[in-house]
């Protein structure tokens, strides 16, 4: 879906427009944009935990930003591959919890409000379009 035009209308010879529509796309997406940077964030810390316990669960990591709900929304966990990130993020009787994504996340709580108000706080200037790409997406 490509940026919407502003909608203009002419009354009595005044003319209103309406870039209503157009704001509430670039708001859409500058949060896609943004939860794609704080899934980046949190993978890349995720990975650096792990690497020193578990290497071949590092590569395991993945985030995925949804923009087919109302709200788009970011999931951060392990790739099919990595069926036993989950054993080892929470821990077993025979493992100790390791907590490698919930302590990236944690950690890392100030970065990501970095990375969020400074998606958020370019709305409504040129600078938000430049940042916006369409699309799912889905990264390592």
């Amino acid at each position: 879906m490509s940026l919407p035009k502003a909608v203009k209308i002419t009354k009595n010879g005044v003319e209103f427009v309406s870039n209503v529509e157009r704001l509430q796309y670039t708001l859409k997406e500058l949060e896609r944009a943004a939860l794609r940077d704080v899934g980046k964030l949190v993978c890349k810390r995720t990975k650096q935990k792990i690497k020193r316990r578990t290497g071949r669960l590092a590569k395991n990591t993945q985030y995925w930003v949804r923009s087919k709900q109302k709200v788009p929304d970011l999931q951060v966990g392990f790739k099919p591959g990595g069926f036993y990130g989950l054993y080892q993020e929470i821990g077993t009787s025979k493992s100790p919890k390791i907590g490698a994504l919930s302590n990236a996340a944690e950690d890392n709580i100030s970065d990501i409000i970095k990375i969020e108000s400074q998606y958020l706080s370019g709305i409504g200037t040129e600078e938000a379009e430049s940042l916006i790409k369409e699309g799912d997406y889905q990264g390592e």
